[in-house]
């Protein structure tokens, strides 16, 4: 066995950096060039344990970009093959799903997500492109332990969250535990990581998880809960939509200020000022021990 690679495919929530209509500050300083921001692409994470089998969490819009900018991910001697072994999905949104159909052409690879997000793919007849006598779907239950190829093993745990947004009714619950919002804990021996795209609360139980991993990747789609609102982007806070903000007194920041595994804030919205190198907030986040995602980032333990 190898060690435990992680490559960030992709790093902004949904939209992408800068987002394609968008002119807020952070997006602006993105389309007229200023050094101190990068693009990103919509967020996804690639690991391995020998280099060879590869799986893929959350599948999103960019995928296609994204495998062709990953040499690891790149088919290998035969003419057609992918080192894709598994995809395993957070939950059922259009960033965390639609890149599926972008893995259409007939190759063997198992989808594992819970129940839940597998009856939100199997009510939408476009991803019946995925063939079935190909594409195993498999529903993992919250807790139990999955092997996967080339030594890893995974965990999926419940995550205070929401239902996709498409599956919204008039008055959607936003902090719910349930299996619709999930984080997904990876293993490799000793070595182990933890994925978090998407999180309203952080609660005991996931604080268990999170101390004993060695790399933490956590939502960090909003650095304040009111950001779109004052930025005029959106009329929703963070919470509304199911992300707790970095900062504030209930901030993912104090909340995990105890942890001491490596940090690092992922799913990062393009109105977030994390974005910009020199921020208030940039040197607020990193001076308290994180860091920011950038696609083509790779952890190796």
């Amino acid at each position: 066995m190898g060690r435990l690679t992680a490559i960030v495919l992709g790093a902004a929530a949904g939209g992408g950096f800068p987002q394609w209509n968008c002119r807020c500050p952070t997006c602006r300083l993105a389309w007229e060039g200023d050094a101190r921001v990068r693009p990103r692409t919509q967020a996804s994470l690639a690991v391995s344990a020998d280099g060879e089998s590869w799986l893929l969490i959350n599948a999103s819009p960019d995928l296609s970009q994204q495998l062709r900018q990953s040499k690891a991910l790149h088919p290998r001697s035969a003419t057609r093959g992918s080192p894709i072994e598994t995809v395993i999905l957070t939950g059922a949104e259009i960033d965390q799903v639609a890149g599926l159909l972008c893995l259409r052409e007939r190759e063997p690879f198992g989808i594992c997500a819970t129940a839940a997000t597998l009856a939100a793919l199997a009510d939408n007849p476009m991803f019946g492109v995925l063939a079935p006598d190909l594409v195993r779907r498999q529903a993992i239950v919250p807790g139990a332990s999955l092997a996967l190829a080339g030594g890893l093993s995974a965990q999926l745990f419940t995550v205070p969250g929401k239902v996709p947004l498409y599956l919204e009714g008039e008055d959607p619950e936003t902090a719910s535990e349930t299996a619709a919002n999930v984080g997904i804990e990876i293993a490799a021996g000793d070595a182990r990581i933890a994925y978090v795209p998407g999180a309203a609360a952080v609660t005991p139980g996931m604080m268990q998880r999170l101390a004993r991993a060695d790399v933490i990747f956590f939502d960090g789609t909003l650095f304040r809960d009111d950001e779109m609102i004052a930025t005029g982007t959106g009329t929703k806070t963070g919470r509304r939509m199911g992300h707790m903000p970095i900062d504030g007194e209930d901030g993912s920041l104090r909340a995990l200020a105890g942890i001491a595994g490596r940090r690092i804030y992922v799913h990062i919205n393009n109105t977030n000022p994390i974005l910009v190198e020199d921020s208030p907030e940039r040197l607020q986040v990193e001076r308290a021990g994180w860091e920011i995602a950038e696609d083509g980032m790779e952890i190796v333990l």
